[in-house]
């Protein structure tokens, strides 16, 4: 619901707070105070384009906020697709700007945006009716999507049940299109992956070679260094010097000397134990020596093969994935595609049979759809009609148009919109065509009490719904806002007692005169001021006690009504 709006230095208004309620908000004031004024800076909040004379005179910037609670996953979603964060407690706060040269800036929870982006992510937060078009009901794209909520769970249990199958058969259709595509474009493609699949296979590729080779290029390249320090760890360790017997000589003669102690001295047999390990380990440690030293080649030749094995590897990196898995994984797919694309033939006699069945069972459940969707339609028209005659349209006729498509969508294969009869003789057409402002705003009244707990909208506007209407009907107009007040928040701004009366939460609009500036106020009334507005709207500017009384009765009516 729309919680508050803060509008400065807009046309006449330079700064008003203006908090808004559950249910019924009226807002009611003298013909040019500016009461439309509010509902244009509501749509400014929205996105939508403005007059140049929008910023008030002598002012450098025009600001609208508008705080909204949201209870709607589809519009928390949107914002999220957007990148703009959600508060913890479903609040959106929509803000937009314009300076002197016309130019905007659009905010929402802080989140600087385009106009594009305003209108999209503000889309179904509410439902303007009067002067402004901002209708979902006068959109035919949306029809069907109305008349699928009111259609409740046998509907959405058969459309889950359609989707399934819609998905599946898209798969067929996109398999047999990529295969009986632009030929020379298939040919095209079978050369590509047999010349990929060939270039990868004759690389033969194994998991881990790469740091293997790496490790390996590494070594080469340090190979005198490597070499040099293998012959003089063996010469310390083995062979020796002319100055110096090696350490294993002289490890060697130590034990026998100690071995020959432990004859005297029984004490350190376990010093000869140990050396007789450190001697055999250091035995082990010189044999695995001498063979690593007869490993070391040359190093000159096998450095080029590791050098060239790792550009080819780099190479097929840059064409076929960021390392060896991601290159077998692209060979897999692109064998895979290949056979597919090569036994096509026989393939696509498979998915044509696959799509006969398809289409089969998907028509079955499309015409389950459209039954569904006749079936409530029929009592849908019915209980609208019953709300135009009610609403003073004794020859109005609504109709639910449901037409085959030919084509099956994914909504099944029916073509839904409302169409509307308002007078007697009048042929069925759609509602954008209605032309009287007061039909229009009764069509629309009726339509939204019927459709009330379907539409997930959760704030309806009307802007002066009471054009063209008095007496009974206007009583009409009024008891039916009420029944959809219940359910969703109103905003409406009238000039008829009987709606006014029934307010939850009324608003009075005023123009005043300060410091030789004329300038528009916005105040909430209590129950007594109330009954005085509506006593004005009864009789004009003089409110006498005939007035007051009338005023009272009508709101204590209204209140019993509620």
């Amino acid at each position: 619901m729309l919680e508050h709006l803060h509008i400065k230095n807009v046309a006449l208004i330079t700064e008003s707070e203006i908090d808004f309620e559950k249910g019924l908000n009226i807002l009611s004031g003298e013909t040019g105070a500016g009461k439309s004024m509010v509902i244009d800076s509501l749509n400014f909040a929205l996105g939508e384009r403005t007059s140049s004379n929008f910023l008030r005179k002598g002012e450098k910037m025009a600001l609208v906020e508008a705080v909204f609670t949201v209870k709607e996953e589809e519009i928390l979603k949107k914002l999220e697709e957007n990148g703009i964060p959600i508060e913890e407690d479903s609040t959106i706060l929509l803000t937009r700007t314009m300076n002197q040269t016309g130019k905007t800036i659009c905010r929402i929870n802080g989140n600087v945006v385009t106009v594009g982006m305003m209108k999209e992510c503000a889309e179904g937060l509410l439902d303007i009716h009067g002067q402004h078009q901002h209708q979902s009901l006068l959109n035919t794209a949306k029809h069907i999507q109305i008349l699928d909520q009111f259609c409740g769970k046998k509907l959405e249990e058969a459309k889950e049940d359609f989707e399934v199958s819609y998905k599946a058969f898209q798969e067929i259709e996109k398999s047999l299109s990529k295969l009986l595509g632009d030929e020379q474009q298939r040919t095209r493609k079978i050369d590509l992956l047999q010349f990929q699949i060939e270039e990868i296979a004759q690389a033969k590729l194994q998991i881990g070679e790469e740091e293997e080779l790496l490790e390996t290029k590494r070594r080469l390249m340090n190979g005198e260094k490597i070499r040099n320090l293998t012959e003089n760890s063996l010469c310390f360790l083995y062979h020796g010097t002319e100055m110096q017997s090696s350490s294993i000589d002289q490890l060697s003669r130590a034990l026998q000397e100690v071995a020959d102690l432990t004859k005297y001295d029984e004490k350190i047999n376990h010093i000869y134990e140990t050396l007789s390990s450190v001697y055999a380990q250091m035995d082990d440690v010189v044999r695995d020596l001498k063979h690593y030293s007869d490993t070391i080649v040359e190093e000159s030749e096998e450095l080029e093969n590791v050098e060239e094995r790792i550009q080819l590897i780099y190479h097929l990196k840059k064409k076929y994935g960021n390392n060896i898995e991601e290159i077998l994984e692209f060979y897999q797919d692109a064998t895979q595609e290949l056979d597919f694309l090569l036994n096509s033939e026989e393939i696509v006699q498979q998915l044509n049979e696959k799509k006969k069945k398809a289409e089969k069972e998907l028509l079955q459940k499309a015409e389950k759809l459209s039954s569904i969707r006749i079936e409530k339609a029929q009592e849908i028209q019915k209980e609208i009609e019953q709300q135009l005659w009610d609403l003073e349209m004794k020859y109005g006729k609504f109709v639910i148009s449901i037409e085959d498509k030919k084509e099956i969508t994914q909504n099944g294969k029916d073509k839904v919109e409302f169409l509307i009869s308002a007078n007697a003789g009048e042929e069925l057409k759609p509602l954008t065509k209605i032309a009287s402002g007061g039909e229009m705003s009764r069509v629309m009244l009726a339509l939204k009490t019927v459709l009330a707990k379907a539409d997930k909208i959760e704030v309806f506007i009307f802007d002066e719904i009471d054009t063209g209407v008095s007496g009974r009907t206007a009583q009409k107009v009024a008891e039916k806002m009420a029944f959809i007040a219940k359910t969703h928040q109103i905003i409406c701004i009238t000039h008829l007692p009987q709606i006014a009366a029934m307010a939850d939460h009324h608003l009075l609009i005023e123009k005043n005169m300060e410091e030789q500036k004329t300038i528009t106020t916005v105040t909430a009334l209590d129950k007594e001021k109330s009954v005085s507005e509506i006593a004005r709207l009864i009789g004009g500017a003089k409110i006498t006690e005939t007035t007051w009384t009338a005023a009272k009765e009508l709101k204590e009516q209204a209140n019993a009504l509620k």
